[in-house]
């Protein structure tokens, strides 16, 4: 294995997924905010402006640039501290002990390296971006990193998860417009609720080692039958915010067609995973979910652009 398939596989880079569509949906908001002149909120949908001639285009692209990095950068440090913090639990747990560190693939020294260069490389990033992104650069950071720490004394690290990818789409639109708004906070909700739900789900499989090791977590804490529970409540509040967005933001038929693709997903994977049977986890974690993110961000932003 090359190293750089080693590093990969250490940050599970494929579930870059999960919030890379919703930071697609954030800077798309940014841009029909910037280009069209829509500062706080839609409060039409009628095409009433033509496209700028003067509009930067190579500025657009460089912040898209440099927004896929960050969501990369910050990412891979995320996960890369959470392999590192977590590896003696990891080494103890039959299901993660063949994860990089514990089998002896990566040094833990070289992935601490690896966290420090890509926080590095996201600070770098935000600085190029604009005033606003670097200074809540470290918040972000440390958001995201703080993680790695809430099982060892919280079953609410599920929701703290959550807020880390709910940064997502708030900061891509923030790269485009330096300014705050609802619609993207409500995508930011959206995702919190979204993950912190099949976070739980994930969570199920190690209900009996997190008790066994004092870990907390809401399957450890209240069993699998009420995780799954709380787990619907939390997708439902996710549903509620996509409904609410598209209300708010005047949307057309695309968007709401990408609402009942993503909120049909959301009813799927409870179908798939029951208390009693957890074969099917990893189709419910990623595969749906990874389906669900991408489909949703594309019906969202055909929307934005052609209705």
């Amino acid at each position: 294995m090359t190293t750089i398939k080693k590093y990969l596989s250490l940050v599970k880079f494929a579930h870059t997924i999960f919030a890379m569509p919703f930071a697609l949906i954030g800077f798309s908001l940014g841009m029909i905010s910037w280009i069209y002149g829509y500062r706080n909120q839609f409060t039409s949908r009628e095409p009433h402006f033509s496209l700028p001639a003067s509009v930067p285009v190579e500025s657009l692209i460089i912040k898209f640039l440099l927004v896929i990095g960050c969501m990369i950068f910050a990412r891979s440090a995320a996960m890369a501290f959470n392999r590192w913090l977590d590896k003696n639990f990891d080494a103890l747990n039959p299901r993660t002990a063949i994860r990089e560190i514990p089998a002896g693939i990566i040094k833990a020294n070289n992935a601490l390296l690896f966290v420090i260069i890509n926080c590095i490389l996201f600070i770098v990033c935000t600085f190029f971006i604009n005033r606003i992104c670097f200074y809540l650069s470290p918040v972000a950071l440390f958001v995201i990193l703080f993680y790695s720490y809430t099982k060892r004394f919280t079953a609410l690290c599920h929701l703290v998860l959550g807020v880390g990818l709910s940064l997502a789409p708030i900061g891509a639109y923030l790269a485009v417009t330096g300014e705050f708004a609802l619609l993207p906070v409500l995508f930011s909700f959206t995702v919190l609720f979204w993950v912190s739900g099949f976070d739980i789900i994930y969570a199920l499989q190690d209900e009996e080692f997190d008790k066994n090791n004092k870990l907390h977590s809401i399957p450890a804490a209240v069993g699998k039958a009420k995780a799954l529970r709380i787990s619907e409540l939390l997708h439902m509040l996710s549903a509620a915010c996509v409904v609410y967005a598209g209300i708010e933001g005047h949307s057309g038929p695309w968007y709401w067609t990408g609402v009942a693709f993503f909120m049909g997903l959301l009813v799927y994977q409870h179908l798939l995973v029951k208390p009693n049977d957890l074969s099917k986890v990893n189709l419910a974690f990623f595969t749906t979910n990874g389906i669900a993110s991408v489909v949703f961000a594309i019906f969202v932003i055909v929307d934005l652009f052609i209705s």
